[in-house]
Formats: C-alpha cells, sequence, structure tokens
C-alpha cells in the first residue's frame, strides 16, 4: 500500500526556483589572497595546521601560508596546534585583494569558543554561525570534560539551552532528551522528533527511530553542535532539531590519557585515549572505557564497555579516515515508581530487573578532498550492526478485579496431582496473603487462565538491526556580482534490516516484587498469543542541497532542500499473508522538504536572524503494526494489523537577535534571544480504542510547540560562566478522544463508575504531558589558580502534567485516583572541582545533586496493584452491582514518578602524557 505524499504545493516550488536562479549569474568578481603568518604568545613563528572554510592547510616551518585564488566575501579559518587553544575566525576578503592575518596561539585552556558549525551532517559545508538563521549551540571536547557530565545525554541536559530529561527508564544511560518538546529516546514506541549523527551516520536506529545514548563514547567527541528547528538537510525525524557529532583524530588530539573514576554507587570506571600522528600522513586515535555501578535503586547496576578507533591519512588535498565503534553493554533500569511508595522509600521500585543489552560494532570510512580552493568534496560509508536483548518485568493488569489469592477446588486438585501441599484450603484474602501465588501456578500448570490469576508479566524481546550505505556532498565557493556565494549538492543512500522477536511469560510477584515466572506463554497455548515475529527493510535515497549567498550590507540568504523517499517493507513471519492481523505491508512515504533563511549584521558585534523551514517523519515500524482501529493492539507488548498512517510534517519558524559586544573586563560574551513556533502537521499519537484497555496509533491533525529562549554566556577574569531560558507552550490543536483509564475525567468515571477504563477527550488547547513550560540553566567555571578551578551548574525545570493527563482536568479524589497528576518543578545543583597535582596528574572531586533534593523528572497515571504498605491489592472496591458495568470491579490509580538521583559523589585521577 503507498501513501506517498502529493509534492508540495506551488509556492514553495516557487521560492526554490527563484532562489536557485538567483545564484546562476554570469560573470565573477577577481578573485583574492590571504597571507597567513602563526606565531606564539612571544611572537615567535611556529609550524601548524587548520582548515579553511573545511579545506586543510599546514603552514611551513616558518609558519606562513599563502591561500591563493580565494573567493571574495566572508571565510572561516581555523587554526590547530597541539598543546594550544584552537583558534576560529572570520575573513573577509574584497575582490582582487590581499589580507594579511597574524595569528597568536595561546596555551590550551579548558574553554574554547567555536563560532563556525557544519550545517549538514557531512563536514565540508560550514558557516559562521553568524551566517545561520538559528541560534546552534556548539561545545568541544574540553567543554564536555569539565561539565562532569556521564555522558553526551548527561551533557546535554546540562549546557544546553531548551533541553530537559524524562528518566523513563531509570538508567543514567538511556534517559529521554527532550529539545522544545521533541523528543529522542532509546524506548521503543516513543515518537521521536531530534535526529542524531556522529562522523556523517545517522543514530537513530532503523527500527523505531529510537537514539541509544550508551553506543556514543563519550571520550571520542571532538566537537558537537545542536541545531534548533526542521532543519531539512539532517533528514528524516528533524522535527524539533538535531544533533551532530564529531569524533576525535589523532593530529588535533595527541598523546595518551588515562582517567580513573570511583564513588557512590559502586561507581568505577576506566578511560583512556592516544592519539598521534603527522599533520600530513598517517595518523591514529583510540580510547576505551569500562564503567560499572550498582544503581542508587535497588537492583539497577549498569556495565558499559566501548571501544573507538580512528585510523587516518592526510595530505595537503586529502583527509581519509577509518573509524571504528565497538559497545557491549548491560543497562537495568527500574522505570516509574508510585508515589506512595517512594515516599516509603525513595530507592524502591515497582518491578525490578528491567535489563537492556546492547551490542554494536560499527565500522565509518570518511573521505574529503580539495580540488582546488573553491571546490571540495566529503562523503562516507558505512555498516553497523546492533544486537538489543530485553527483559522487561510488568505487573499484569489484566488481573485486576480478579481473586487471585484464594485458589479454587479445582485448582487445588491440580496443585495436589502436581506434588504441590501447603497452599490454603480456604480464607485467603489480601490482608493474610500480601503476595499470592498459589492460583497462579495452578493454572499455569493445566494451562487454564493464567492471564486472571498471575500477577507478573515478563516480555522477553530482542531485534538485530543491519544498516549500511554511503553518502557525498560536494562544496563549491565562488565569487558572484552578487557577493561570495557557497552551494553543496549532496546524495544518501542507505539501507536497514530488521528481524524483531517478542514473547511473554506469566509469572507472580515475590515479596522483593522481583517476578518468578512459571511454566505458561502468551504464545496461545493459553488463549492468548502475544508473539511478534517480525522482519523488515527500511532502503532510504535522498538528494539534498544547500545554498548561502552573502549579499552586500552583511546579508545572507541561505535556501535548502531535500526529498527523502523512504520504504518500509514488513513481513510478519508468523502470519505472512498481508491483511488483517498480519504486520506484512509495503508502505512508501515521499516528499521534499525546503528551508529559507536570512541573516543581517548591522555591526560587527550584532546579528539578526530568521528562517522557515520544513521536516517530516515517517511512521516507524512498531507505529505502522499497531494501527487499525478494528484491530486494536495493548503496547508495547503486541503489534496487529495494516496501518492508515500518514508521515508527520513539520512548519517550523525561527526569529531571533544575537551579539557578541565587545565588554570592558568580559571576553567572549555572547548573547541570543530569539522566538521559536513548530507546527505538526499529522502528529502520530497512540489513542484508546472503544475495547476497553486497548489502542492504536493515529495521525493526530496539529500539536503546536512555540516559545522563545535566551542566553548569554562569558569570560570575566578566571570565570567563565552561562545563562539560559527557555519558555515553551506545547500543546494539542485539535480534538480526539484518547485512553484515559486512570483518569478521574473520563467518560466512565464521569457517567458514575469510576476506577474502569475509559476515554478522555483533548481539545486545543490543552498541554502536551511531560513537556516543561520553564527550562533554565546556570553554570560556571572558576579558575581560581594555575592548578585549581572549580565547576559549578543548576538545572531548574518547571512542572509538567503527568501522562494520562492530557486533558490537563485531573484532580485526585483520596479514593479512586490518588497523587497529584503532576510532575512537579525541581532545581539541582552539580559541583566539579579538579587540581593540577603535577604537569601530568590532575584529581578531581565531583558532587551530583548537591543539596541532596528529592525531585522527579516524569510522572504518568496508570492503575496500580500494591498499597501504601506496599503489599498486592487486586480487589480494593467491590464489583458494581448494576448499571452498563455491573460485574466490573473498579481499580485504584496512582500518579507515578520517576526519581531522579541523590546526592552521590566520586573521585577521579587523570592522567596526561
Amino acid at each position: 500500500m503507498d501513501f506517498a505524499r502529493r509534492p508540495i504545493g506551488l509556492r514553495p516550488m516557487a521560492l526554490v526556483l527563484f532562489a536557485a536562479l538567483a545564484v546562476i549569474v554570469h560573470g565573477q568578481q577577481p578573485p583574492g589572497e590571504i597571507l597567513l603568518a602563526v606565531q606564539d604568545a612571544t611572537g615567535a613563528a611556529m609550524q601548524a595546521s587548520g582548515k579553511l572554510d573545511g579545506r586543510g592547510f599546514q603552514t611551513d616551518a616558518q609558519g606562513h601560508h599563502d591561500f591563493q585564488n580565494v573567493a571574495a566575501g566572508r571565510h572561516r579559518l581555523e587554526i590547530v596546534k597541539p598543546g594550544f587553544a584552537t583558534r576560529v575566525l572570520s575573513v573577509t576578503v574584497r575582490s582582487g585583494g590581499r589580507v594579511s592575518e597574524v595569528v597568536k596561539l595561546e596555551l590550551e585552556s579548558t574553554s574554547t569558543t567555536v563560532d563556525v558549525v557544519a550545517t549538514t551532517p557531512l563536514a565540508g559545508a560550514n558557516l559562521t554561525k553568524e551566517q545561520i538563521a538559528a541560534p546552534v549551540e556548539t561545545a568541544t571536547a574540553a567543554e564536555i570534560q569539565s561539565s562532569g557530565a556521564l555522558d553526551l545525554a548527561g551533557f546535554l541536559n546540562r549546557r544546553m539551552n531548551g533541553i530537559n530529561v524524562n528518566d523513563m527508564q531509570g538508567n543514567p544511560f538511556q534517559p529521554d532528551i527532550n529539545f522544545r518538546g521533541y523528543t529522542a529516546s532509546p524506548l521503543l514506541g516513543t515518537p521521536e522528533g531530534i535526529s542524531v549523527y556522529m562522523d556523517g551516520v545517522r543514530q537513530n536506529q532503523p527500527f523505531g527511530d529510537v537514539v541509544a545514548w550508551d553506543l556514543i563514547p563519550k571520550n571520542a567527541i571532538a566537537e558537537m553542535s545542536l541545531v534548533p528547528g526542521s532543519d531539512p538537510l539532517f533528514g528524516l525525524n528533524t522535527l524539533g532539531g538535531a544533533i551532530s557529532v564529531q569524533t576525535k583524530d589523532g593530529v588535533s588530539y595527541p598523546g595518551l590519557t588515562g582517567t580513573l573514576l570511583y564513588g557512590s554507587s559502586g561507581r568505577k570506571e576506566v578511560d583512556a585515549t592516544w592519539g598521534g600522528g603527522k599533520a600530513t600522513g598517517f595518523n591514529w586515535f583510540l580510547s576505551g572505557t569500562g564503567f560499572h555501578e550498582s544503581g542508587w535503586r535497588y537492583d539497577s547496576p549498569s556495565d558499559v564497555r566501548q571501544a573507538f578507533v580512528r585510523l587516518g591519512w592526510r595530505t595537503a588535498k586529502t583527509d581519509l579516515g577509518l573509524t571504528t565503534t565497538y559497545a557491549y553493554n548491560t543497562l537495568l533500569g527500574n522505570a516509574l515508581q508510585d508515589y506512595r511508595l517512594l515516599d516509603a522509600n525513595y530507592t524502591s521500585t515497582y518491578t525490578p530487573g528491567d535489563v537492556t543489552a546492547n551490542r554494536a560494532p560499527m565500522f565509518n570510512f570518511i573521505a574529503q578532498h580539495t580540488f582546488s580552493e573553491q571546490v571540495t568534496f566529503s562523503g562516507n560509508a558505512w555498516f553497523r550492526n546492533i544486537r538489543t536483548e530485553a527483559i522487561n518485568p510488568n505487573f499484569n493488569s489484566d488481573v485486576l478485579g480478579n481473586n487471585i489469592y484464594q485458589p479454587t477446588p479445582a485448582e487445588q486438585a491440580i496443585l495436589s496431582r502436581a506434588g504441590y501441599s501447603g497452599f490454603p484450603a480456604s480464607g485467603a484474602n489480601s490482608t493474610n496473603t500480601p503476595f499470592p501465588y498459589w492460583a497462579c501456578i495452578a493454572e499455569a500448570i493445566s494451562l487454564g487462565n493464567p492471564d486472571g490469576t498471575c500477577d507478573g508479566l515478563t516480555i522477553y524481546s530482542k531485534e538485530v538491526q543491519n544498516d549500511f550505505g554511503f553518502s557525498g556532498q560536494v562544496t563549491w565557493v565562488r565569487s558572484t556580482p552578487l557577493g561570495r556565494n557557497q552551494f553543496s549538492a549532496g546524495f544518501l543512500w542507505d539501507r536497514g534490516s530488521i528481524d524483531f522477536t517478542e514473547n511473554s511469560a506469566y509469572g507472580y510477584i515475590s515479596p522483593n516484587y522481583t517476578i518468578t515466572n512459571v511454566p505458561a506463554w502468551q504464545d496461545g497455548s493459553t488463549g492468548i498469543d502475544s508473539r511478534v515475529n517480525l522482519r523488515g527493510v527500511t532502503p532510504n535515497w535522498s538528494p539534498y542541497f544547500s545554498n548561502t549567498l552573502t549579499l552586500p550590507q552583511h546579508l545572507n540568504l541561505t535556501v535548502s532542500g531535500r526529498f527523502d523517499r523512504f520504504t518500509v517493507n514488513n513481513t510478519d513471519i508468523l502470519n505472512p499473508v498481508a491483511g488483517p492481523g498480519s504486520l506484512t505491508g509495503d508502505y512508501v512515504f515521499e516528499r521534499f522538504n525546503p528551508a529559507v533563511g536570512l541573516t543581517w549584521s548591522p555591526v560587527a558585534s550584532l546579528n539578526a536572524y530568521a528562517r522557515f523551514s520544513q521536516g517530516s517523519r515517517a511512521p516507524t515500524s512498531i507505529e505502522l503494526g499497531c494501527a487499525d482501529p478494528v484491530h486494536p493492539c495493548s503496547l508495547p507488548n503486541a503489534f496487529s494489523s495494516d496501518p492508515p498512517l500518514q508521515q508527520v510534517v513539520n512548519d517550523s519558524w525561527e526569529v531571533g537577535v544575537r551579539g557578541n559586544p565587545e565588554v570592558p573586563l568580559a571576553r567572549n560574551l555572547n548573547w541570543n534571544v530569539g522566538a521559536f513556533r513548530g507546527e505538526n502537521h499529522n502528529d502520530i499519537l497512540f489513542v484508546s480504542s472503544v475495547l476497553l484497555g486497548t489502542g492504536y496509533f493515529q495521525n493526530f491533525a496539529k500539536t503546536l510547540r512555540e516559545g522563545f529562549d535566551a542566553d548569554v554566556g562569558g569570560r570575566i577574569g578566571g570565570v567563565t560562566w552561562g545563562l539560559d531560558y527557555t519558555f515553551l507552550s506545547a500543546t494539542y490543536q485539535s480534538t480526539e478522544a484518547v485512553n484515559g483509564q486512570a483518569n478521574n475525567t473520563s467518560d466512565s468515571a464521569l457517567a458514575g463508575y469510576p476506577g474502569l477504563n475509559g476515554n478522555i477527550y483533548v481539545h486545543p488547547g490543552d498541554r502536551i504531558p511531560l513537556i516543561p513550560k520553564h527550562t533554565g540553566k546556570a553554570w560556571l567555571v572558576y579558575q581560581a589558580t594555575k592548578k585549581l578551578a572549580f565547576d559549578l551548574d543548576e538545572i531548574a525545570i518547571s512542572s509538567s502534567y503527568a501522562r494520562g493527563n492530557e486533558n490537563n482536568a485531573y484532580q485526585p479524589d483520596g479514593v479512586y485516583y490518588l497523587g497529584p497528576g503532576v510532575s512537579p518543578g525541581y532545581a539541582v545543583t552539580n559541583f566539579r572541582a579538579h587540581y593540577d597535582l603535577t604537569k601530568r596528574l590532575q584529581l578531581g572531586v565531583q558532587i551530583d545533586n548537591l543539596f541532596d533534593r528529592h525531585y522527579y523528572t516524569a510522572a504518568q497515571l496508570a492503575n496500580t496493584a500494591y498499597t501504601a504498605q506496599g503489599t498486592v491489592e487486586t480487589m480494593p472496591y467491590p464489583a458494581y452491582a448494576e448499571g452498563p458495568y455491573a460485574g466490573s470491579a473498579p481499580a485504584q490509580s496512582v500518579t507515578f514518578f520517576a526519581p531522579g538521583a541523590p546526592r552521590r559523589a566520586w573521585v577521579d585521577l587523570i592522567v596526561r602524557f
């Protein structure tokens, strides 16, 4: 079935054609020349390497290099020397003119300003921030290291404006990263809206577009960029923004470094990097990480093992690199917990034992070549294999309303024949049998009705993904009568293959809240079959272009676009014939997404920007496997049927002003104030079905995310500091019924039957759950002496509505519905200090959550089967005696929270050679 969208309308096409005509002009202005001299702080000549507009060069022994035939306009010049701070500056060349630049390099410090950004996943299409019509945020390896963040996701949460975290999985390597109301999550089924790239390879996985943060090695990151908005150059899934990571090489990061860390939660980490080589010739960079912690919650250890190797070869015009990344990780997360049980024990868990094991090798060949000062090429080819095995213990909500305490006479007979004894003959109830299991064992032995008697359900799943492809990009810089023009055109082709299997075993909850399995499965033998065996292939190809024209009066006009053709070919191994009940189907999604942006610098220290862009997201295999109202499913346990889903399309607007004024006593001062607006059309949400307890994915007509952000930062003396703030309104813009089983305003509750499943109705203007209105960050690094430095950061997040409270109307009644229905706001302070014992030895101490706040990063309304004392209670209230729901017993619902980690401390020792 083909759900391809029609090409975009005449107006956007006319815009693109007009812009293309504007850059096809006759004649060229005479090129110019740049004479470069590199010196150290004393004025002595020194040899260095670097890049001009992304093209590599190396000075001679006297530090000189002559750039000839340079197009008129503004150019980005980067100078690199091991042990010295990288210098990045803009050089303006006039037609036929000569520019002399004397650059003095200072010894490397803990903070480096980078004001140039790669505007595509591949390197080469570089622009200064002043040329990009969006408030791009960047960070270097030194800034990531000094923050004390555990991984890339942790750094984003601490330092990037507009970012907040929902720790739904309860593991430090598995957070949901939210940016302006869009998510990059490792959890299957989460609507993804942020694309993530590492060295030009998309890290969103073929199955579900999920992002596994534990597969990105922090110690191999050279720099990263956060690009806001639906920039089409970053391809599928770029609805709210893109994260682009570049890894280290041996030329820029030479030497041997080792780190040892030990502290709270049994955390132990060994980390090492080694780089070297020549600016021309062979170079290498290797890194490895071994990490273990027992976790601060019950039964929540993490083991992370990462390795990264980059081998490179450089000449004056060519830069080749082969990278290999390998991860072998086992992560346990304990997800959300009943707020009453958290009040009693902050480290408690609901059903512990959620395990995710990732095994993932990746290979990436990277090539860059400079044909001339005007034309460069960059490209890559990659292969990666991701094997994920997961165990997910859950409470089986199907037992709610059933008496599972006292085994029936028939069940007692089954137990006796099987050789069991000690089961109660009569009188077992919730007061004297806090963790029942006899009826579950009996029904499992007879393959009778374990779904109605077993209060535990463990889901086992395995997915194997293979992803390979290639991409190439040519960038052409030339002078035109209108000004300097940079044009980039690229093409990508990739192919992902997926094998996903899933099955569920029944069990019972033990006093330590783990699940003991019994010999019964949801494989059809018990009357329920939730198995999944899905094979999918996802070929994708897309051409793209971007053109930046530097006009008079310091104007920069950028027009870009990308066409994506994404195919999903699913085969249901269990039921291969396409039709109702089968996952088999072929789906094609096509779309061209344009963007146009304008920047203006009326004075050197002020820059204004405005941009319109479009992005799109094709439905994932999970969404395509659960989209039929006639055959709904219960996520995440099962898929079903043939979907009518359209791809999500985002329209994004951005406008703002930024600057870097020269202020007395302050250095590197930068500020930005901007407004943004993103509209999702055909957004994909999971909505409830007329069949109680089930639902399906459906296109939601429109959602809206809009607001403004502001940030300022700089350096005053020995203090480097930053302040960030984002206001965000994320709302539904159409009416829909969604699952409200734990909401006191559901249609069944309003009809006089609280505690039963039902629907709630979302209306335009209702806020989307888990998205706070206010996000603030503050941080400073104080270099007290040449040897001693302190780092302090504060994260402040306002409250947000819980999942299940999409209509924002939930109110607890103290009987059937408990808890606030919102995730309260919080503020967390983190501290780090390090002291240079010697030239090569550094000692550090880090304290997270310095003031030991108890806080929550997410919330959800859901049925509970536990009392406030933590015992199992499946029938808290008698069944209704009359009316349309006669015979149905109401359940009790509570607010579940995702708790944040308490105060913890670590010490580390860093050795450099």
